[in-house]
């Protein structure tokens, strides 16, 4: 065994995660029973040959040949240790490359034929001593680099000079998979062994290369930590030396973790971190140390990513609405179509409503109901009076006193990024030289751009797209057009006298009794008392001055209760005047006989629609017109407009074309303190002084408005509803209107159209034979 020749049988000792190449002198640790074998046949022989064979896979526990590769190294055994019973470890030298040719015995140990494998000589040797030279060089920078090099690597590549040796021995040191090494021993050519073993080793270079940057990166941030660590313990020695209090500094360490745990976006995290770096430098005492932390915790407690989970359900929401509130079926029903939109699709931008009708019919109330349905947090912001842009984008931080505005401040006490929020009294908004908050709502109420709104004093842009955005105002016109053209406009009218019955009996007794500690046995109130109530003591087209006088009654009874002399009561409308006074308010009635030169006209007020009496007198004079009752600019020209087609069509009404030059008229509307204006009162001025110029009467039954051209058109007005509901409180039920207002009337409720009739006029000529009593000249008839 001591001698190889072409097709001789020797042992195999299998490698598990290893390849030995020729000249290479490696130990080898033994241990599986067959190999165990094989060395205990050889100890003897210490200079026998083997062959040294890599398995295949590394866990393989007993190979066969299957699980060897071909290519081997024949190998001398140098010196064996015994380790232990069953264990050696042996010294090995490589000799050189053969192949596996035929497989002889398995057992006691794995044998095979062999034949040698004859190396080529270079074709270009000049080539090959140069690629030798480059390897060299290449390798002996590597392996000075590695982490613990061994330090004869670097003299033994220095001194092979056989090129096809010297790849040998390089790829037998490198840390690399034993089937890269076994590509290496089974490249015969000298010329690509060293191209191979080259790019070998300068992709280890590279990877040990980047391997030592981030390390070096790793231990430099190690470093500066642990440079931190000491300097803040050397600096809370120092502040103890001083008699300084740690409280800043776990306050500080507060913020730092609060921040890092809270999720911020990059933006504000960025902002954050620059702030408490800014804050560790500073005294604790000082004004600027305040700022900054305020504006630390302002971050932290935005709820950027906190979102209230919505309950969809429409029957859900339907029967929430008509639980909180009477009536209201077309803003409910558009509410429920949202919540519908909303569930089918929960990616989509809700849009802004804007509820507009008079004080006191529940249009805050109603975007409570909302959010209560939705499962959403309700927040209000009230922006009447609001004349500072910095009350909507906040302050900038240069302010002492700086905060963000309104819309941030809301969030924070929803304490979740998708409430709610009642924009209150929009209609109300100021403006002065401090800027426009009108315009700055703008931006809050786009669904295009207020996903990245920016609060002045936050700085940092905050997505306000999930928001519910609510407005509510009393008027349209008093709404820049800007805005409202960003809303969805949901008009709330005044409440008939029959629904604030219902409201009074089914909403708000129940709920001050209950709230006064009452019960329904101890106050009871009639329908008498609810209606004497409504007509007598108040004059709102809402039901809050009506939930007041209830809560008064209420107060009343709870003194006598609490007082032990209480005794169950039927309010009855004597028991109302008892507890309130006498009536607050007596309604503009029409007259109740028929006079000329005096008119019913409708009008709207901000409480809803009433009756307007227009009188008008004449006196001896020159042509002088008078008005009172603090008319406004628009009301004086509808007079002169009434008093310009008269006179342009004297001769049809039966009047000399200068009746005006021997006499003055003067035109008043009553309840002079309170001022009026509007065009929808040229019908009745032009009825009022037709009546009075020909002596026929005006039926006092009959209620009238429409804005009247100089050819005697009728135009289109506004609040017609709340002007017919007026009308029937006061106990009128034909109503003279434009004929361009017949839509309108379908907003009405059926029990209000049905009791009314009305009059659909296109020009003042069909108006007065409808409301002028006794016989009018031809031309009018």
């Amino acid at each position: 065994m001591n001698d190889l020749s072409d097709g001789d049988f020797l042992p195999l000792l299998p490698l598990r995660n290893s390849v030995l190449f020729p000249a290479a002198v490696v130990p080898v640790n033994v241990g599986r029973k067959r190999s165990v074998r094989l060395i205990e046949q050889v100890e003897a022989n210490e200079r026998a040959l083997i062959v040294a064979v890599a398995q295949r896979s590394h866990e393989t526990e007993d190979p066969d040949f299957d699980d060897l590769y071909e290519v081997a190294t024949v190998a001398r055994i140098l010196k064996i240790i015994r380790l232990g019973s069953k264990s050696y470890s042996v010294v090995l030298q490589g000799m050189s490359r053969c192949r596996i040719t035929e497989h002889g015995q398995f057992d006691p140990y794995l044998s095979a034929r062999i034949e040698p494998v004859n190396v080529p000589r270079p074709a270009d040797p000049v080539e090959v001593d140069a690629l030798a030279a480059h390897l060299r060089e290449t390798a002996r920078r590597h392996f000075e680099r590695m982490p613990a090099p061994r330090r004869d690597t670097p003299t033994i590549v220095e001194n092979v000079k056989e090129p096809g040796a010297l790849a040998d021995l390089v790829a037998s040191n490198l840390t690399i998979p034993t089937s890269t090494k076994q590509s290496v021993l089974e490249t015969v050519d000298v010329r690509e062994r060293i191209r191979a073993v080259l790019d070998i080793v300068q992709r280890q270079s590279e990877v040990e290369r980047v391997r030592k940057e981030i390390t070096t990166m790793v231990e430099e941030e190690m470093s500066r930590s642990q440079r931190e660590l000491i300097l803040r313990q050397q600096l809370k020695a120092i502040r103890q030396e001083l008699g300084e209090s740690d409280d800043d500094e776990e306050e500080l360490e507060e913020l730092r973790d609060r921040v890092a745990h809270a999720n911020l976006p990059p933006d504000a995290e960025k902002a954050a971190r620059k702030e408490l770096r800014r804050m560790s430098s500073m005294a604790s005492a000082s004004a600027e140390y305040q700022v900054a932390r305020t504006y630390v915790e302002w971050l932290l407690d935005v709820p950027w990513n906190v979102l209230t989970p919505d309950k969809l359900d429409v029957a859900t929401v339907r029967r929430v609405l008509d639980e909180d509130h009477f009536g209201l079926e077309r803003p409910k029903r558009r509410i429920v179509e949202q919540v519908a939109v909303r569930k089918l699709r929960r990616d989509g931008r809700a849009p802004i409503l804007c509820f507009i009708g008079p004080p006191g019919v529940g249009k805050t109330s109603l975007a409570r109901s909302i959010a209560r349905a939705a499962g959403r947090a309700f927040e209000r912001i009230s922006l009447g009076g609001v004349a500072d842009e910095a009350e909507i984008r906040g302050h900038r931080r240069t302010y002492v006193g700086a905060f963000p505005g309104r819309v941030i401040t809301a969030l924070k006490k929803a304490a979740s990024r998708n409430p709610v929020i009642v924009l209150d009294e929009i209609d109300k908004l100021g403006r002065d030289h401090r800027g426009d908050p009108s315009s700055a709502l703008l931006e809050v109420l786009d669904p295009e751009q207020n996903k990245e709104f920016v609060d002045h004093y936050l700085d940092v842009p905050v997505d306000l797209s999930q928001v519910m955005f609510i407005a509510t105002a009393n008027q349209r016109d008093k709404i820049p057009w800007a805005l409202l053209d960003r809303m969805e406009v949901i008009e709330i009218p005044g409440y008939t006298r029959d629904e604030k019955k219902a409201i009074a009996r089914e909403f708000l007794v129940p709920k001050q009794l209950s709230e006064h500690g009452l019960t329904p046995n101890e106050l009871e109130f009639s329908d008498e008392a609810i209606e004497h109530l409504i007509d007598a003591y108040t004059y709102d087209a809402g039901v809050r001055r009506l939930e007041q006088n209830i809560a008064a009654m209420c107060r009343a009874v709870a003194v006598d209760f609490a007082q032990g002399v209480g005794e169950p009561r039927v309010a009855d409308p004597a028991f109302v005047e008892k507890v309130l006074g006498p009536p607050k308010h007596v309604r503009e009635r029409p007259e109740r006989t028929a006079r000329a030169g005096v008119a019913t006209g409708l009008a709207w007020t901000p409480a809803g629609g009433s009756v307007m009496l227009v009188e008008a007198t004449q006196m001896p004079g020159t042509g002088k017109v008078q008005l009172t009752g603090r008319m406004g600019e628009v009301m004086q020209e509808s007079v002169q407009t009434a008093l310009s087609y008269l006179r342009s069509k004297s001769e049809q009404f039966g009047l000399p074309a200068d009746f005006l030059s021997s006499l003055d008229v003067h035109v008043h509307m009553p309840e002079g303190a309170v001022p009026k204006d509007g065009a929808a009162a040229g019908l009745p001025v032009l009825v009022a002084l037709a009546s009075l110029l020909t002596r026929h009467a005006v039926r006092p039954d009959i209620g009238m408005s429409g804005e009247v051209t100089l050819r005697g058109n009728l135009l289109p007005v506004s609040g017609v509803k709340e002007k017919c509901l007026g009308a029937l409180h006061a106990g009128i039920h034909d109503v003279v209107l434009p004929e361009r207002n017949a839509p309108d009337l379908e907003e009405l409720p059926p029990d209000v159209r049905e009791s009314m009739h009305f009059h659909l006029v296109s020009h003042v000529r069909d108006v007065l034979p409808l409301v002028l009593e006794g016989t009018l000249p031809s031309t009018l008839a």
